[in-house]
């Protein structure tokens, strides 16, 4: 069996856990490739992801770090095994101290496999040029660069004109992706099933403007008015993008290939939601009787 390994290097433990995923490999039957920044952290050398096809991923970090993950696959839809190193691991499936466990039911495809819905995002110029088409597991988001500014953009739902959004940002987010920015912007929370696109305004400078929900097969469009292009941005996951120039537009639309996130329990989910974010934890407060 053929597992990549994606790790976050700021991580101290990282080389003693990948001492241990060593250890098991050959006990099961694993052999392991790594994405090349590992490199300095395995202490004998391991091949590169890329040289391999993949029969499954495990990722060391945090929720980041599973979605680099993801954006490495490149589409291929693998078993994602995300292992939290951090605090929340809002996404990662299981505990360092399981990685054991969780190993031995990779192996046996012990597990239950949840299909996460992402976005192919396309940026054109206004002649139709194509600058790039990225993919996106949590949202993609046209914003101000460097100090916080308003952008004014026209938003459209499959041609239609939604009408013009004047806020900090634009985020298109799918229900995976709705308990991370889009939920701080005060969007929905999506349940993972759901075959739907949230559209959530950051910090929306006018009472008329609040977060819409469109259906999966809705291609959703951005479009700097005219005059407000310069230093605006379009970033994937938060973790890529590019400036937009001006007359540019960003489509939006759900990606033929998921996203497979392994969970090695059957926790509803909005257990993960109480054990995660405490939702509607008032252990702080006195409840009146």
């Amino acid at each position: 069996m053929n597992i990549g390994v994606v790790g976050n290097p700021r991580y101290a433990d990282l080389a003693a856990v990948l001492r241990d995923l060593v250890s098991l490999a050959p006990k099961l039957g694993v052999r392991l490739f790594s994405e090349p920044r590992l490199e300095p952290f395995w202490d004998r050398p391991v091949p590169y992801l890329e040289t391999a096809r993949l029969d499954a991923l495990i990722t060391f970090g945090g929720d980041g770090t599973l979605l680099r993950g993801a954006r490495l696959l490149q589409g291929q839809e693998v078993p994602v095994l995300g292992v939290n190193l951090g605090r929340v691991g809002f996404l990662t499936g299981v505990q360092r101290t399981e990685l054991g466990r969780a190993v031995e039911a990779l192996v046996r495809q012990d597990y239950h496999l949840e299909r996460r819905l992402t976005l192919t995002a396309t940026v054109t110029l206004a002649d139709g040029t194509l600058v790039c088409t990225q993919r996106a597991l949590n949202d993609v988001v046209v914003h101000k660069g460097g100090v916080a500014r308003v952008v004014s953009v026209n938003v459209m739902v499959d041609g239609e004109s939604v009408g013009p959004f004047s806020a900090d940002g634009i985020i298109m987010a799918t229900p995976t992706g709705s308990t991370a920015y889009s939920l701080s912007a005060g969007g929905p929370i999506l349940l993972p099933g759901l075959e739907a696109i949230c559209i959530t305004p950051v910090c929306a400078h006018t009472m008329t403007v609040r977060p819409l929900v469109a259906s999966a097969t809705s291609v959703i469009a951005v479009e700097p008015m005219p005059g407000w292009a310069e230093d605006m941005l379009v970033s994937f996951d938060g973790q890529t993008g590019i400036t937009l120039a001006e007359g540019a537009r960003v489509e939006v639309q759900r990606c033929d290939t998921a996203v497979c996130l392994v969970r090695l329990d059957r926790l509803g989910y909005f257990s993960l939601l109480r054990d995660k974010l405490h939702w509607g934890d008032l252990s702080e407060r006195e409840i009146e009787r």
